[in-house]
């Protein structure tokens, strides 16, 4: 036979050599199908009976094997696209039942072809359940992958909205570059979005990605800008500490590279390799000023060190006042001592706060024994103190008469409240009595 299953049709297939005469056969059939003496193969087709072929030339070892096989693959056909109906999408599913309506319609095969017509048609009224479906699945679709594209536009917005020294431009812009390509991955994996939305989605990302790089330039002009001041701000600072370097005025050097300290804590920063360099030549001056004044306070605490054993020795001389008992005699001998404390000129700097805390101590000393002399001596205060001595006095002797009273009716209570009380008034006694000693 020269006809294949792809060129089926309509018309019985005859072999191509017709001037041969056909060979008178014994009629054949089976199931659905029969080949008449002539060699013509017939197909019981519902009610109806049509011829689908012939062989003119005589008949193969098996006549209906090219027929029954032909049914096979159609029914092979319909089962692949009942298997796969819930996996295709609308078109496919048009094109593939158009395939297949054609295909049962006078197919040149032989089998129960309205049993395959009603599969067919069985297929196709599920088929139109699930474009339904599809439609709702693709809407769905639509709808999540305009999501997550809306959400990547709002994500690289965000970044925009941050003011410009809150953002961190490098990995801001890897973030952006990221971004384009998830939006890449989404075009190519996901489903189509309607191109009015896609088109807007995308003029929003694309603005932002602009923005970012036009904002970025402006941020890094205007750092670059900033940095180049303080660099000019710095260098004036260290302009000034080289010409102080080797200055010997140790006072009022040491206090001009304090201030100089602090312009420099004040001063804007430039960019971080700069500023390092700056500080390190600013630092520079500053330490050489600094271990000049070590080196020279090195040596002229060696000049006073024989200083320091003489005030030494002064100190021993004026603690010996201590505790001063007469204060006009102690005032005197301190008075000595420091003269010839200021005679004997300054000590080495880290054991001038000691001993000047030492001599210091004395004085206050005595300064305590002459305030106390004198609210002694003081005739107003002697003569405040007198008087209350007399009224305490007083109440001394009627605190003792009363305390025998009670001692006498053995009020307990009474006895314990004067006692107290006497004990109150004899201590004040005791104390202003001591005062005018």
């Amino acid at each position: 036979m020269t006809t294949s299953p792809e060129t089926q049709a309509a018309e019985p297939e005859v072999a191509a050599a017709r001037t041969v005469e056909p060979v008178a056969t014994t009629e054949l059939s089976i199931d659905f199908g029969r080949i008449d003496s002539q060699g013509n193969v017939w197909v019981q087709d519902g009610d109806t009976e049509r011829m689908i072929g012939s062989f003119p030339e005589g008949l193969p070892s098996d006549p209906f094997a090219l027929y029954t096989r032909r049914y096979a693959d159609l029914e092979a056909t319909i089962k692949l696209f009942e298997d796969r109906l819930a996996s295709l999408g609308p078109k496919e599913i048009d094109q593939t039942l158009a395939t297949l309506k054609e295909a049962v319609d006078q197919p040149n095969a032989i089998g129960d072809l309205p049993a395959l017509r009603a599969r067919v048609q069985a297929v196709e009224e599920r088929a139109q359940a699930r474009k339904e479906e599809a439609k709702e699945e693709r809407r769905l679709a639509k709808e999540h992958a305009l999501e997550e594209r809306t959400a990547l536009v709002e994500r690289a917005e965000a970044i925009l909205a941050k003011e410009s020294s809150k953002i961190h431009w490098k990995q801001s812009g890897q973030v952006l570059r990221d971004l384009l390509e998830e939006w890449k991955q989404l075009q190519r994996r996901g489903p189509r979005l309607d191109k009015a939305a896609e088109d807007e989605l995308w003029k929003r990302f694309s603005a932002t990605r602009t923005q970012f790089d036009r904002r970025r330039r402006q941020y890094f002009s205007e750092l670059d800008e900033r940095q180049g001041q303080a660099k000019r701000v710095k260098e004036e600072i260290i302009a000034r500490a080289e010409a102080l370097k080797d200055s010997t005025n140790w006072g009022e050097t040491s206090n001009a590279f304090r201030e100089l300290m602090e312009q420099w804590k004040r001063a804007p920063r430039a960019s971080r390799r700069e500023d390092d360099a700056l500080w390190a030549r600013f630092r520079a001056a500053q330490q050489a000023f600094f271990d000049a004044r070590h080196r020279n306070d090195l040596a002229v605490d060696s000049e006073y060190q024989a200083n320091l054993s003489a005030k030494e020795d002064l100190l021993k001389e004026a603690e010996a006042l201590l505790p001063i008992t007469d204060h006009e005699e102690a005032k005197a001998a301190l008075r000595s001592i420091q003269d010839r404390w200021a005679e004997i000129g300054r000590v080495p700097s880290e054991h001038f706060r000691k001993v000047e805390a030492r001599l210091r101590a004395v004085e206050d000393e005595l300064r305590k024994a002459e305030e106390a002399e004198w609210r002694r001596t003081n005739p107003e205060t002697r003569a405040r103190a007198t008087g209350m001595l007399g009224q305490l006095e007083d109440q001394l002797d009627q605190l003792r008469a009363d305390l025998e009273e009670a001692k006498a009716s053995a009020d307990e209570a009474k006895v314990r409240e004067l006692t107290q009380a006497l004990e109150t008034k004899q201590a004040w006694f005791d104390q202003i009595s001591s005062s005018l000693s």
